[in-house]
């Protein structure tokens, strides 16, 4: 989700201004690499930007639902949530947090600075009831969309981390940002659901045992 890139639809290959630009020799910024594509050559790694430019928002969803307690998938995530905090915070980006479990969907933190207060929330977050992936999907668009005319300049970017084991998968519309899409499912039987989901979601896609 790099802080330098302009909003647009779909894969991230490169904004209206051309492709994202590298920050310098700092740390990778995984996150914001991924949303380029799978990277090919060490040109194709985001460092964190020695300046910042334009106010970035990370928009993350979080599938908390029942199934993914299964494998410890959902101990897994919290590590990568862990990682995807530091490096908003590093970038300077602001977070929104969305997660979906039980009854509904529920906002957690809107466009509020990463930091170490979060941390708690993390340990704390937990699994249970259904999965109400698709109504935070939707909200989620919509909370975007309305923001979005409040701070036109801000460069907006979503990450869904889930295991995909919904019921049924309808048509959803994608973001009007890049997005990323992290499976989480783990076990020897995989349904595959969050692939599918992803094509639909016009997001890239990658399975948590990729990114280590």
């Amino acid at each position: 989700m790099g802080a330098n890139a302009n909003p647009r639809p779909g894969r991230l290959d490169g904004g209206k201004s051309g492709p994202v630009r590298a920050g310098g020799e700092g740390a990778i910024a995984w996150v914001p690499t991924l949303l380029r594509g799978r990277p090919q050559r060490r040109a194709d790694l985001v460092r964190q930007p020695r300046t910042h430019k334009a106010q970035a928002l990370w928009l993350v969803i979080v599938d908390a639902s029942a199934s993914t307690r299964r494998h410890h998938a959902l101990s897994q995530a919290k590590g990568l949530l862990a990682q995807l905090f530091d490096d908003a915070y590093r970038q300077r980006a602001r977070l929104a947090l969305l997660t979906a479990s039980g009854g509904g969907a529920r906002w957690q933190q809107h466009g509020l600075k990463a930091g170490a207060a979060l941390q708690p929330w993390l340990e704390a977050l937990g699994a249970g009831g259904g999965t109400p992936l698709l109504e935070a999907i939707g909200q989620a668009g919509e909370w975007l969309a309305k923001r979005l005319d409040r701070y036109p300049a801000e460069a907006q970017r979503v990450v869904i981390l889930t295991d995909g084991r919904i019921k049924e998968i309808s048509p959803v519309s994608a973001f009007a940002c890049p997005s990323l899409l992290i499976d989480i499912e783990r076990g020897p039987i995989r349904l595959g659901r969050a692939h599918e989901l992803a094509r639909l979601l016009d997001a890239e896609y990658r399975h948590i045992d990729e990114l280590g």
